[in-house]
Order: C-alpha cells, then structure tokens, then sequence
C-alpha cells in the first residue's frame, strides 16, 4: 500500500484542504481502462495557496510538517495491522490464490457439485480484475461495490446475454464466502463486507409446458428435425442446450437393456449419470460409436426464432426457450408425484431449494394436495 498527500484547492482559490490518499493497487475493466483502488482520509488541515505574509508562510510550514508526521503514522499503523490487516505479509497475500484454496475445498465436501459455480465465479472475477496479483489489501469496500455492481449490471454470458440475479448473487456469495473464511481466520481484522449490501435474488418465472403442450409438437411439424428432436428430448431428459449441443455417442452406454448417459455438465462441471426412456432414446437417432448425437445442432438467434414459429405453429402462445425443456422436464415429474429430492438429483442440482422453485409454480400439486385432507364430518 502507499499513501500520499493531496491537496485540493476551495472556490475562493485561496486554500487547499488536505487529505491522505491510500493507493492499494489497480486493475483494467472490461473496455480496458485502468481502475485505480484507493480511499481517502480528509484532514482536518488547510495550506494558503498563496502565502505572502509571514505567519501565512510558516503556517504552511508547520501545517506541512504536521500532515508528515500524520502520514508516517498511518504507514505505521498499516503495517502493524491497524488498518484491517495483522501483519505485512497477510496483507499482500494473494487474493485469488486464496480463493482457489477455498474453492478446492468443495471437491470434497457434499455439495461438491457445486465445485463448477465457484470455477464459473472466478472465472468472472479475472474479467472484473484480470490482474492476477490482486491482493487483501486491494478488497476494498469500493471495490467490492465495483464488483457487485458488474455482476448485477454488466456481467455476461458467453453468448453475450447479461447473467441472471440468481446467477449474480451465487456469484457474489461465493466471493463474500472467501472473504468470511479469510476472516474468521485472521488473514484480516477488519471485515468489508460490513458495509456492503448482498445481491437479492430474484426468482424470475419460468416457461414450461404441459404434457398436453408436448404432446401438441411432437404432431406439429418444424423446419428442422434436429431442433425438433434436440428440444423434446430436453423435455424428457432436463439437459441444457449446452449438454445436449455438446453431447457425444461415446457417452452412451447400455446397462441391463437401459440406456445411460455418462456426461460432465457443461454449468456445472461436475460428472452425472442418467438413465433415459425408449422414447427418448428414439429421439437420438441412428446409434453410432461416436461423434455428436444432434449434428449440425448449433445455437444461433435463427434457430431461436424457429423454435418460437415451430411452438407457435403448435398453438401455444408462450414465449418459448429452448431451456423451457428443462424446466417441462422438472414440472412433469413433480405433478406426477416423483419426491423432490429425486428429481434434484435428475436435474444435477447441488441443492435442493434449486429444485424447490419449480415445485412451487406447480399449482394443480398443490389444490390436490388440499383435498387430501380428511373428511372431519361437518
């Protein structure tokens, strides 16, 4: 850290006040402009800007000296750990290797899946802050409010699309988790986070169809076959675009007449093994040893749009993505009756609450669970 005096001259322009300034580093935004990380303490101090007399030159004098002596103090204090740190060497210790220390910790625990959201996070992080020599003593206040509000506002997706609330608060999260742990144990005395606000998450709705839907477009024609079946058999698997687009004929095996698929989530990272129906195995095609199961499948804003004709076409009016397969899938199983804690695991959630935001739109569940209550004979 280095600190520095600045003065500012008033309106008048006959005095400058006078402050410390507390460099911790810079780092380039994403349209690569430097980004200074600093924090100012305003003394209670003024210089004449001027001085003629001469009082008003040994005012300055003495004034200047004063403001010295402040700074030598403050650098004192900084390395004695009085500003958020024990020592000078916790206080230059790497911020990102720490936070790959903790996030290896999640291979091993139970939510291990979870280890793909915290590779995804720092992922984002390098593009907040690219320079890897990024320290405690740069995790400022300022500059975790910088990074909340990239990750609520300007933070995307690899296709260009803003991240989701959900997905900007898992992220930030992650980040106020290292720095907790960090915390707890004594890396800093001084916790930022304290002064910063936490992204709320906003469960946005989710479009998904009813079986009477699906129905209707698997008899509706659509220009391209491919889509149609990559689509339906999301309906019927829950897999991502990204899984199904990347999906190959080498991770398909048989098991006691079952056919299984083997994959890592692309999301996620984490390796997952799913038994499918006849009929969705069916939607596959012709079986091979290897090479891509829905070839040429490629995402692109037409096949967007000819996703919505082909549903339209079908007679539904809702705004249809091609992840409303997934969340199809999700309400299908929950209405018939298959335990949440099943169907998580379908879906290669890390979480069951992940889960529970579908078993929540799920009205007809819940009117039928109403009417097994017993008759009391009134």
């Amino acid at each position: 850290m280095k600190i520095t005096i600045e003065k500012i001259t008033n309106k008048a322009g006959d005095k400058q006040s006078i402050r410390l300034v507390y460099w911790y580093g810079s780092r380039t935004d994403e349209n690569g402009k430097i980004k200074h990380d600093r924090k100012r303490e305003q003394l209670d101090q003024y210089l004449f800007t001027n001085p003629k007399t001469k009082p008003e030159k040994q005012h300055n004098k003495e004034t200047l000296q004063m403001v010295e002596a402040i700074k030598s103090k403050r650098i004192a204090e900084a390395a004695a750990g009085q500003h958020g740190f024990t020592d000078t060497n916790k206080l230059n210790a790497n911020f990102y290797s720490y936070f790959k220390k903790v996030q290896e910790t999640k291979k091993t625990q139970k939510s291990s899946s979870n280890y793909g959201v915290w590779e995804c996070c720092f992922v984002m992080l390098k593009k907040y802050h690219p320079d890897e020599s990024l320290t405690f003593e740069q995790i400022t206040v300022d500059w975790l409010e910088g990074l909340r509000r990239f990750l609520d506002t300007q933070a995307k997706t690899k296709t260009g699309n803003l991240i989701s609330k959900g997905t900007a608060s898992s992220y930030f999260n992650k980040v106020r988790a290292v720095i907790n742990d960090a915390f707890a144990k004594g890396i800093i005395n001084k916790n930022p986070l304290q002064q910063v606000k936490v992204i709320k998450y906003e469960a946005t709705e989710r479009t998904y169809l009813t079986i009477e839907e699906v129905r209707a477009l698997v008899k509706t024609d659509c220009r391209y076959d491919i889509l149609k079946r990559a689509f339906l058999f999301s309906c019927l698997t829950g897999l991502r675009w990204s899984d199904i687009n990347r999906l190959d004929w080498s991770q398909v095996s048989q098991l006691e007449g079952v056919h299984r698929i083997t994959f890592n989530q692309q999301k996620t990272g984490t390796l997952q093994y799913l038994d499918i129906t006849p009929q969705a195995f069916a939607l596959m095609g012709s079986p091979a040893t290897e090479g891509r199961v829905f070839y040429p499948l490629k995402y692109s804003a037409y096949m967007n749009v000819e996703l919505l004709r082909w549903t339209t076409a079908a007679g539904i009016t809702k705004h249809v993505t091609f992840h409303a397969g997934r969340h199809t899938f999700a309400v299908s199983l929950l209405s018939n009756g298959v335990d949440i804690y099943t169907v998580s695991k379908l879906m290669g959630h890390s979480e069951v609450k992940t889960t529970q935001i579908y078993a929540d739109i799920i009205d007809s569940v819940r009117k039928d669970a109403m009417y097994k209550i017993p008759d009391i004979d009134l």
